[in-house]
């Protein structure tokens, strides 16, 4: 399940590739996008790898879009969260775990047997432990994924270039953003419900055209987190792949 690294840490640009304008973004409630990348930046494990699942959980009726102001307020408010995560794989196959989010710029994945793998960014670097591999604990630069847009200290969806996508589909806003000064690192899309904001589910693009989904359970906010808890074990001797 490792297979999904690269579209979080080493996207590749794309010529021709799709391109979502506010207009043309209309995401369909059960659409299954095709194809599967590499969630994290490796290109061997495949703990990450999910299909988009737009209709994962019950959603309220006739919700009207939410705005970029909402939805960034929503995320610069967000501190602190945990709650459990699902990922769908390509395959068919279900991963579960546990996500710690510890803003900014940390977040840990600890999933559950038989895959027992841990990956955490500290705030620098997104660190990946697989027990099972050979090749031993590797690292990425967080600020060359997507995941960062949602990490960092300030988001500001209304920044020019960074919103390509913003649509509701009746019951959930998704947008889709990227960082406007290195698009080619990939994009990311948003899922969230209103009333209160709540942020659902989210889907990384990479350059390739690859897509790893990420559905979030109920979500405890404001929780207290360690900082311990997204430290990198073996840092110091981590290969980071920049």
């Amino acid at each position: 399940m490792w297979a999904s690294a690269k579209c979080w840490c080493r996207s590749r640009s794309r010529t021709g590739g799709a391109s979502l304008s506010c207009e043309k973004f209309t995401p369909r409630a059960g659409a299954i996008p095709r194809g599967v990348s590499y969630l994290w930046g490796m290109n061997k494990m495949r703990f990450l790898m999910v299909p988009v699942l737009w209709a994962a959980m019950a959603l309220p009726a006739a919700a009207e879009k939410l705005s970029l102001p909402e939805i960034s307020n929503y995320l610069n408010g967000l501190r602190t969260a945990q709650g459990a995560f699902t990922q769908i794989n390509e395959d068919g196959t279900i991963s579960t775990g546990r996500i710690l989010i510890k803003r900014p710029g940390r977040v840990r994945f600890e999933y559950d047997p038989p895959e027992q793998a841990l990956v955490v960014a500290d705030g620098d670097t997104v660190g990946i432990i697989d027990p099972r591999s050979n090749d031993g604990p590797v690292g990425y630069p967080l600020h060359r994924t997507p995941l960062k847009i949602i990490l960092a200290r300030n988001v500001d969806l209304t920044r020019e270039r960074m919103v390509v996508g913003h649509a509701s589909d009746g019951t959930s806003t998704t947008v889709r953003a990227q960082d406007p000064a290195n698009p080619e690192y990939g994009s990311i899309d948003l899922v969230f419900t209103g009333s209160p904001v709540e942020l659902r589910q989210w889907v990384i693009h990479d350059g390739s055209g690859s897509q790893t989904t990420v559905v979030l359970g109920d979500m405890q906010r404001d929780v207290r987190l360690n900082d311990e808890s997204f430290v990198i074990p073996g840092k110091e001797r981590m290969r980071v792949d920049r």
